[in-house]
Parts: structure tokens; sequence; C-alpha cells
């Protein structure tokens, strides 16, 4: 079992195109946004993160954020362009794959075509030359945590997805590694399916007691399955917490709209003091904040200003006067109706309770909307910071 801790970890690509002269005081180009620099695009930069013995840590955010490249530096499938990588208290940067004590998951389950079960499992522990007897207790009780046993004697292309990557979840377990490492392992697997496996995963957790790092875009899986989260943007780190940390004080814009679904609405307002409160206006309503976001404004001497107010879409009400919108679409979920509004020229999702009773919205009827001054999250327009934080 392993602590893990990255240190100012960056990662460049080198460019290959050939290189343009550039004026001094030129800015750093940015393509796809990633920054350009004269040492190639930057992937992951300022990377710091500190991961506790048998924590579980998920690595989220959009394609193309730099997760999955971290993720392979951790395994050393891609190199450290600068800043130190510890595994216990061993610098990583230059040691082999082979050597880190690791086992990593991928997305297309990577498993040997021509091999079976059985042998896919105990493959990398004969190459160790670890006694028969000792590979195949192994095996077997990899397979009985999977639900697998009646799958050794087959081969890859006889099994679902979702034994496919059991047997690889199975092959990472028998060698019973100081760090799990996952990259996206669900998902190629239909929605029924990744939920299962998502169960499968927290309770494997509790068995093997082990350091796991799992990557996803999937936000949902963030939220089930990490200790802490680690939300990343663009090669940089958003905001470090716990699921209910990110979910109820995000750091930013960005993590704000990332996080929860569905995702939050935003509005233009205005930071005001009113009697000495703090208070938000939209529109031709006004609301004070709760004590709690009144402390933590007055104690940053929070100026009043042009903001942009977040709301999720289940702590909106509807009212007899608020926010004036019109319904475009109305999505009835079972327990919920989920309406669309045309607000201040923006969709509103708000998030109904039917209660056991039909709800009824037509396409054009008019809502009035309002919220507590509790739920109200309160971002900068200039930098989209929470300005609570």
């Amino acid at each position: 079992m392993a602590k893990v801790v990255l240190k100012d970890i960056k990662k460049v690509y080198p460019n290959t195109e050939t290189k343009k002269k550039k004026k001094k005081g030129d800015e750093p180009e940015k393509k796809s946004n990633l920054q350009i620099t004269e040492e190639g695009v930057v992937a992951v930069q300022q990377f710091n993160l500190e991961i506790a013995d048998k924590e579980f840590i998920v690595l989220v955010g959009p394609s193309g954020c730099g997760k999955s490249t971290t993720l392979r530096m951790i395994a050393g499938l891609e190199d450290i362009s600068s800043g130190e990588l510890w595994i216990g208290d061993k610098l990583m940067n230059d040691v082999e794959p082979k050597d880190r004590d690791i086992a990593m998951v991928f997305q297309n389950y990577a498993l040997y075509p021509h091999m079976t079960v059985y042998e896919n499992m105990a493959f990398s522990l004969k190459l160790k030359k670890v006694p028969k007897e000792e590979i195949d207790k192994k095996v077997r009780q990899a397979a009985e945590i999977l639900d697998i046993t009646q799958y050794l004697d087959r081969k890859p292309k006889a099994l679902s997805g979702g034994q496919r990557q059991r047997v690889a979840i199975g092959r990472a377990i028998v060698r019973d590694p100081a760090v799990f490492l996952m990259d996206e392992p669900l998902s190629n697997l239909d929605a029924k399916l990744r939920n299962q496996m998502r169960a499968e995963i927290i309770k494997l957790r509790q068995r093997i007691n082990t350091t796991f790092i799992y990557v996803t875009h999937d936000q949902t899986e963030a939220m089930t399955l990490g200790d802490r989260i680690v939300i990343m943007r663009d090669g940089f780190i958003q905001q470090i917490g716990t699921p209910q940390e990110v979910f109820d004080h995000p750091a930013n814009l960005f993590v704000a709209g990332f996080i929860g679904t569905p995702q939050m609405n935003f509005f233009d307002g205005k930071l005001v003091k009113q009697d000495g409160k703090y208070a938000v206006t939209v529109e031709n309503i006004t609301v004070v904040l709760s004590d709690d976001k009144q402390k933590r404004l007055s104690d940053k001497n929070v100026p009043e200003q042009d903001i942009i107010l977040g709301v999720r879409p289940d702590h909106i009400m509807l009212c007899a006067d608020g926010i004036k919108g019109k319904v475009d679409v109305s999505e009835l979920m079972g327990s919920s109706v989920h309406l669309h509004v045309s607000a201040e020229g923006k969709d509103v999702v708000v998030i109904v309770p039917t209660n056991g009773n039909a709800a009824h919205f037509p396409m054009g009827s008019e809502v009035n909307m309002i919220f507590g001054g509790n739920v109200a999250h309160v971002f900068s327009k200039e930098t989209e910071q929470n300005l609570e934080w």
C-alpha cells in the first residue's frame, strides 16, 4: 500500500511543426485550449496532489483536459517533463513501469484474445516466475471476488463487455499492487451495465483496500466513487475536494457548470448591500443571502459588483411573483418534471417534484421563479471565481 505524491508535475509534448520566430513580448499561442510554448504543447501543468494510502481519488474533466496524461505519467507510460512523482518514499520519475508496483485497467480492456480468462489473469504472475500453486490461488480468489469463476476457461471473444472488464480488473487484482490505476474503465459499457459495474468497483475497493486513482469524464462516476475529486481543465487543476464539497462550494464557474446533473443555472445579476447585509438582485427580485454566506463575503470584504449568479435546478421554486420565464420544453421524469424555461435570454432548467400528481406545463406557459439565499452561488463576472472562497 502506498501514498502517492505529485509535485509540480508538468507534461510538454514537443512541437513537431517548424518553429516560427516570435517577436519579443508575444503572448504564448493557444490552440485547442492548450498552451503552446517554445518547448511545445503543454498538456498538464502545475499539478500538485497528495494522495493518502488507501484513498480513492478520481480525476475528472472534459476530453483533452489532461487527466489521462496525468494517469499515464503515474504509470510510467508517459515521461514527466518536470516535477516529481513519489510512490511511497521512492522517487519514480525514471523508474520503469514494471518496477513501479502499479496495476492499470484500460478503457478498451486490452486482453489477449488467444488466451483464456484464466491465462489472461495469470500472465503477469507467470512473467514474475511466481509458483504455479500461488498463481492458481490468486487467480481463483480474484475470480471469486469478481464473480467470473464460471468464465475462466473461456476466451475474451465469448464474453460480454461487462465480463471482459471484470477480467481486466481481475488481471490487475492478482498482482496485489500498491496503486491501482483505472483509465475510464466503464466508458465502453451501456448505461445499465455501467451502473452495475460502478457498484462492483465500490464493493471491490472495500475488499482489496488499496490506493485507487481513477480517471473519468463522467461526473456521476466521480461523485459516487471518489473519496476526493480532482477537477481538471486545460491541463490545470480547478478544484480538489470531497464530492459534497465540490457540489456545495464550487471554486469557479467551470466547476459549478461541470458538477451536477442537470447543470447549474446561471443568471446575470448584482451583488448589493442592504442595511449592511449582502443580497443578490436578478431582474425584479432581491434575495438576501444566508448567514454563512454573509460571513464569508464579509470576511473577504467583497465589494458590491456585477456578478454571475448560480442556482441549481432543484433549488429553484415556482412562485406567484419572481423571475419571469416561458416554458419551452416540459420533460416528465416520473417523480419530477424538468422544465426548460426561457428567462433573461437564457435556458433555465427547473426541477418540479410531482408528488404523485400529474403536473401540466404546456409549451409557452408563463412561470415565475424564486430561490433561497442559502442556495445562491455568487461568481465574479471578471475572474469567474466563487466570491465566497
